[in-house]
């Protein structure tokens, strides 16, 4: 099974966090297949310092790799509108994860339940 990494677990095992690098294992151990999207990436790009760039490069070089393309912008784009009609923000980079996700049936592994929930992905935390 295909399971969609979030930003938020990523840094958490880049930080050393133990449920995540044990939720990593068990991805491996288990047969699913962790996949990371661009705007994942670019994320925790984002934070980190230049020489710890290869940890993250490390890191998800066993996953798949998928960018969203106009359907998942699309599906992202409606989950926003309709969140925000309900009074709720629902970020980009996430919306994009989730509708990532979606077109994939997998789930998006991750910390952030609030924000994730405001879509119909499926949701594993660690």
């Amino acid at each position: 099974m295909y399971i969609v990494v979030d930003s938020s677990f990523v840094i958490d095992h880049l930080r050393g966090e133990p449920s995540a690098i044990a939720r990593w294992q068990e991805l491996f151990e288990s047969g699913d297949t962790p996949v990371a999207t661009s705007v994942v990436v670019c994320e925790v790009a984002a934070g980190l310092r230049a020489r710890d760039e290869h940890h993250l490069l490390a890191l998800l070089e066993p996953a798949e790799f998928v960018q969203p393309g106009r359907e998942i912008a699309l599906t992202a784009g409606r989950w926003r509108s309709a969140a925000h009609g309900r009074g709720f923000r629902l970020g980009l980079a996430d919306a994009l994860v989730a509708a990532s996700a979606a077109a994939l049936g997998a789930p998006v592994l991750t910390r952030n339940v609030r924000d994730f929930r405001l879509t119909p992905v499926r949701v594993e935390t660690y």
